[in-house]
């Protein structure tokens, strides 16, 4: 008897690209559970975590009572948050500004005034700067949200959602506080 016959089987009974196929997927296991890798986030390396407020901007959001919606954020404590399509968790609210919407009007004389918008469409939209806070821990690459592997930085995309919103905003600045300033 033949170790390898005509067929490519040896000793007549197991294929060769069976074997190969059982030893890439035995090699795979040992890969996946012998020698998992580094894994995990950036947030698990280590490290004091230090509170950061976040600046997101709302620009011209379409709202049946922009008032209402105003309200209900200026007195939230808190608000879900999802960053780059993974959800984070809540963080706190610190302030709500309401920005006002104006027009550049040029004046007879040359120069420019601004003045309320007139238009009243935009009685339905509203502008806000949102101060979010929270803590992070600073890597190279800047704040990463505590527990997570989210880095935030100016222009980040941020994703805000509560009982009744649910809308995106835009990272206008990062703020990294000492942890005296918390006190």
């Amino acid at each position: 008897m033949a170790i390898l016959d005509a067929k490519g089987r040896l000793f007549g009974k197991v294929s060769l690209l069976d074997i190969g196929a059982a030893l890439v997927i035995l090699m795979v296991l040992v890969g996946i559970f012998i020698f998992p890798g580094t894994g995990g986030s950036v947030a698990q390396v280590g490290g004091d975590p230090q509170p950061v407020e976040i600046d997101v901007m709302v620009r011209g959001l379409t709202v049946s009572d922009p008032e209402g919606l105003y309200q209900t954020l200026k007195e939230s404590e808190t608000t879900n948050v999802i960053v780059r399509n993974q959800p984070y968790g809540d963080v706190a609210i610190k302030d709500v500004i309401k920005l006002p919407r104006s027009q550049a009007v040029p004046q007879p004389d040359g120069t420019v005034k601004s003045f309320p918008d007139p238009r009243p469409e935009l009685d339905y939209t509203i502008d806000m700067l949102i101060t979010l806070a929270d803590e992070a821990l600073i890597t190279d690459n800047g704040p990463v949200l505590n527990n997570s592997n989210i880095n935030v930085k100016v222009g980040t995309q941020i994703q805000i959602e509560g009982d009744l919103y649910n809308f995106y905003t835009s990272t206008v600045g990062v703020r990294i506080l000492d942890t005296e300033d918390d006190a």
